[in-house]
């Protein structure tokens, strides 16, 4: 349906307008905390032991002790291994708890006769806010961000004391590990008190886009208590991608004095030959706004980064990008980031999202929650298309535990919109998560009514995106010939998690559905990608890739260990299947060797796998069953320069194509290498060589450009090597981190689930020859010096340097 859209036209300017300064002020406020765990009153002073000093983001839960399930507590004997599942299971066997934040500080006399507000990015699960021991706010859904006005509440020129309880709830208020505490960044912002812009004020859209000019819509929501002003002075100012001004506009918008919030559609400008955003080149344009007092001073600015891009869907094509077919080719996880728990640490989520983007994905479906906004801003600069969900299910229980849902669905719905309607990598909308299944959903007709009216409510705050809800892969007859649910037949888009088998039964027979697999497995990798019909599906959203904290199968484990990266995001043999699927024209091959296999059940899917290594140390004379992974059409295996055979890829079978299998593989100490070959010729080798013992360690950092805000971080890859500096897999041993300069130790890590070893100190050990040690920098530049200590290894001293920043206040 086409849409209309229609600009207040801006009248002749007539004010005299001063430089558009930085009216609005935002403070970090991330550093300086104190806590404290347990819960506790207002009054207990900072002097009293059992208090800490940190810096934000922090998730209190990561540094707790590991809960062992009790000896009440039922054991789970699937795959004949006695795994003990508890109440903790879930939770990543973290007990739930309360914790306490304070900080202090004298507020700048400049602010008392201002607006004065605190930004929290969130607060995990739920949280409270105090000033000066007198409750002033808080959230019921810790996932989304909310602000307090301090205005007239704050004590000029004395101490003011902030305190925020953050409580994680009960084990039943998630499925996974949340982590707990202020989680994300914290800020004042500092505006005039009679003239300004309100939260998440822009709203862009592109209503007409190509190659040749783009519209740009431009709706600003302001207050003003100004009761004699009649109209609006504004500046509007557009920066393209490569820093030059498109656009400088003054403007004078009618004010209606009777209604002091309100929004205004600023203008519509055309952009010639706009810079498309897309995932291969994610141009961003940057609008910015001043607002003016009647004297011409600046009463408040705003700035917002927005691409230029079209999206369309439909049931010919799925989904395309500025006219093109884009196939959805993603993950679907949790927001927690391993070693760090849930502190949004901006650094840490770009490495993920580059990693993943090296393996062909291009989508993240925010599983089942908001993520923070900084994670949105890197999907906008890194070309990552993002479903953003709102909710696992429509029930207390699940959406923080302490207000009935009926009840808070109102103002999350607004925030979340809000929030995230301006980055272009967001390109649909998703309720919730299989919850069709489920008798106690309110109004009782199966989430129907629930989501007609979020629907219409989220349509109020943005309509250039489709609406979901993921569906449950039950709550339907094993039969293709069953129907949808009736949630289905309501949402914009049919997202199956994992039921892909129904997608061409259901098309027929309802030929105006758009479908979307909104969870896929790692069992089924290959058919369940290769079976769609690509050229008609939105996509697919392999889950839990990376794994995670939380929904454990069983103690030892810790978490998800069935991705094809492991939580300190080293990657799996699987992981290389899986990018000969997404990139088919990067020409690969990869050898796999079959170690086991792990089955089992989740929520009524196979989700166990292989367990396979890509190295070649062996029992000489062992027989080995391998896979080459590749999308090359055929592959030639050496041992040592021997052929042992020469396969084709098997493209007509969806469960053999893109990996050849090869059984009875004698092991002979050396090397053995595997040639891709296209059309007659090699494209692709992957060689693998014996190792010796390990003799040294050796740490690799991953940031050039480590920046000394306070926030970013180094990931030092530390790995056990021979004489000639090969990786020795099989190498075990505690390590130990000495760490002197401008930084401390954020987290430490190694691939191992099971381990008992907690995510904070200074020691861990390797695994598989492997460990990571994150660190953080502090606010001032300058040199940082780790040594790494082994039991038995040579160690080894790394020197790095942070560098200054301009500006180190992270996005909230």
């Amino acid at each position: 349906m086409k849409k209309s859209y229609i600009a207040v036209v801006a009248l002749a300017a007539s004010w005299v307008f001063s430089t558009p300064l930085d009216a609005r002020e935002t403070v970090d406020f991330n550093r300086g905390w104190q806590f404290r765990y347990g819960d506790i009153d207002t009054t207990v002073a900072v002097a009293d032991s059992g208090w800490i000093a940190v810096n934000l983001p922090h998730d209190f839960q990561i540094a707790q002790p590991w809960v062992a399930p009790s000896a009440d507590e039922v054991a789970d004997m699937s795959n004949s291994v006695a795994n003990v599942k508890s109440r903790l299971s879930s939770r990543g066997f973290k007990e739930m708890g309360v914790g306490w934040y304070r900080k202090s500080f004298v507020p700048d006399s400049a602010w008392m006769d201002k607006r004065i507000l605190i930004d929290f990015g969130g607060i995990m699960l739920v949280g409270d806010v105090y000033l000066n021991g007198e409750r002033v706010g808080g959230t019921d859904y810790g996932y989304l961000g909310f602000e307090i006005d301090l205005s007239g509440k704050l004590r000029p020129g004395e101490e003011n004391v902030i305190d925020v309880r953050a409580d994680t709830g009960r084990p039943e208020n998630s499925r996974w590990y949340t982590g707990g505490g202020l989680f994300r960044d914290v800020a004042l912002k500092i505006t005039d008190r009679n003239l300004y812009f309100d939260r998440h004020p822009l709203y862009i859209v592109t209503p007409s886009v190509s190659e040749d000019e783009a519209a740009v819509v431009i709706q600003a929501q302001i207050t003003s208590r100004l009761k004699t002003l009649k109209e609006l002075p504004l500046q509007l100012r557009i920066i393209s991608p490569d820093g030059v001004v498109v656009a400088d506009k003054r403007l004078q918008i009618p004010f209606n004095r009777r209604q002091k919030t309100r929004e205004y559609i600023i203008d519509t400008l055309l952009i010639k030959s706009p810079a498309l955003w897309s995932c291969e080149q994610p141009s961003l344009y940057k609008a910015e706004l001043s607002l003016y007092n009647v004297d011409g001073t600046v009463a408040d600015n705003v700035e917002q980064r927005f691409g230029i891009r079209s999206v369309e869907y439909s049931p010919e094509h799925g989904f395309m990008l500025n006219g093109k077919k884009t196939l959805l080719k993603g993950i679907a996880n949790h927001h927690t980031l391993g070693a760090l728990g849930a502190a949004a640490f901006p650094r840490a989520m770009e490495k993920r999202l580059v990693m993943l983007k090296e393996f062909g994905f291009n989508h993240v479906r925010t599983s089942h929650n908001p993520y923070s906004r900084s994670f949105l801003e890197l999907c906008d600069s890194l070309g990552i298309l993002v479903v953003d969900e709102l909710y696992d299910k429509w029930l207390t229980q699940y959406a923080g535990g302490r207000n009935e849902w009926v009840d808070q669905w109102q103002k999350d719905v607004p925030e979340f919109i809000k929030r995230d309607r301006n980055h272009p990598s967001v390109i649909m909308w998703s309720l919730g998560n299989e919850l069709q299944t489920l008798w106690d959903i309110p109004y009782g007709d199966w989430g129907v009514t629930p989501y007609r009216l979020q629907r219409e409510l989220l349509q109020r705050y943005d309509n250039t995106r489709p609406v979901t809800v993921a569906m449950h892969p039950r709550g339907r007859h094993q039969s293709t010939d069953s129907l949808p649910a009736p949630l289905v037949m309501e949402t914009d888009i049919a997202s199956y998690n994992y039921r892909y088998m129904y997608f061409p039964g259901d098309s027929r027979r309802f030929p105006w559905m758009i479908f979307y697999q909104s969870e896929a497995n790692t069992s089924n990798m290959g058919p369940n990608y290769f079976d769609m019909n690509l050229d008609r599906v939105v996509g697919l959203a392999y889950w839990g890739m990376i794994d995670y904290l939380g929904e454990s199968r069983g103690w030892p484990a810790k978490g998800w260990s069935d991705g094809i990266f492991d939580i300190s995001l080293e990657p799996k043999p699987l992981a290389y299947f899986l990018r000969s699927i997404f990139k088919p024209d990067e020409p690969m091959v990869h050898v796999a060797v079959v170690e086991g296999k792990e089955d089992a059940v989740w929520n009524d899917v196979s989700v166990g796998s292989l367990r396979l290594s890509d190295h070649w140390n062996h029992e000489e004379g062992d027989s080995l069953t391998l896979y080459t992974f590749t999308n090359a059409d055929e592959v030639e295996l050496k041992i040592n320069g021997k052929s042992v055979g020469r396969k084709k890829n098997d493209r007509s079978d969806s469960k053999a194509r893109n990996r050849i299998l090869w059984g009875n593989v004698p092991f002979h100490a050396g090397r053995i290498e595997a040639t891709g070959y296209r059309d007659g010729a090699p494209v692709a080798t992957h060689r693998v060589e014996t190792t010796g013992d390990a003799v040294a360690i050796k740490a690799i950092p991953d940031n050039r450009a480590w920046r000394a805000d306070g926030n970013d971080l180094q990931h030092v890859r530390i790995v056990a090597v021979d004489r000639k500096g090969r990786v020795v897999p099989g190498t075990t041993g505690r390590l130990t981190f000495n760490v002197s300069g401008e930084a401390t130790i954020a987290g430490v890590v190694n691939g191992d689930i099971n381990s008992d070893e907690l995510h904070t100190g200074d020691t861990r050990s390797l695994f598989d020859g492997k460990a990571t040690v994150i660190l953080r920098s502090t606010l001032t530049p300058g040199d940082v010096t780790i040594t790494v200590t082994h039991e038995s290894l040579k160690p080894v001293t790394l020197k790095l340097s942070t560098l200054l920043v301009a500006n180190a206040m992270n996005f909230l």
